[in-house]
């Protein structure tokens, strides 16, 4: 007679990624992942301050929540049609975040830069796309000079990606193919419930 549990019939067991939201508890360090994409860093003195613009009303319902669950009060303003800017406030516990992510006022991605899914989680819930070959991540044009950085994060964490720069096609931003977008939502988690179905893979 064996004394385990058995698994209940029909529930797939979930693995946990090494990589996934469930790795670890959320952290400062997960706004890297926004930085990767479209957001800015900007300090004043021992302070800093993070700002990322969107183009969607749930993705400021979304990231406000994220922040909040690092310990980090934004708020956000209209700023155009369909057009959002979140911003948290400036705060001591940001500035290694910008020291580490600015050079001479520039951002730029730190050395032994890397994505996890918290920090793929973020830049999703700002700067995801929808696209007919799989799912978009968007870029910020200014970082050209360091695209090659997140892409070959990107491809660490099993997610080979293309770029497109035109931006007629969704670009500047990095296309996860179709065939890995169960490994994207392996590393992301589970859809926030303001988020369209087709925008989180």
């Amino acid at each position: 007679m064996s004394l385990s549990r058995a698994d209940p019939p029909g529930e797939p067991v979930r693995q946990l990624s090494l990589f996934g939201t469930e790795a670890a508890d959320p952290s400062v360090a997960d706004l890297a992942g926004l930085l990767a994409g479209p957001a800015e860093v900007h300090r004043m003195g021992r302070t800093a301050r993070l700002s990322v613009e969107v183009d969607s009303a749930w993705r400021v319902h979304v990231l406000v929540a994220e922040l909040a669950r690092r310990g980090l009060a934004a708020g956000w303003e209209a700023t155009g049609e369909q057009r959002y800017v979140v911003r948290t406030s400036y705060l001591t516990t940001l500035a290694p975040l910008a020291t580490a992510w600015l050079a001479g006022g520039v951002k730029r991605p730190p050395a032994h830069f890397h994505l996890h899914g918290r920090r793929l989680r973020l830049w999703l819930a700002a700067a995801g796309a929808a696209d007919d070959a799989g799912l978009l991540l968007r870029l910020d044009p200014r970082d050209e000079p360091w695209w090659p950085v997140v892409r070959a994060a990107l491809a660490v964490v099993g997610l080979p990606a293309a770029l497109l720069e035109e931006a007629e096609a969704g670009g500047p931003a990095y296309r996860i193919g179709v065939r890995r977008l169960a490994r994207l939502a392996e590393l992301v988690g589970d859809r926030p419930p303001a988020a369209p179905a087709d925008l989180w893979p």
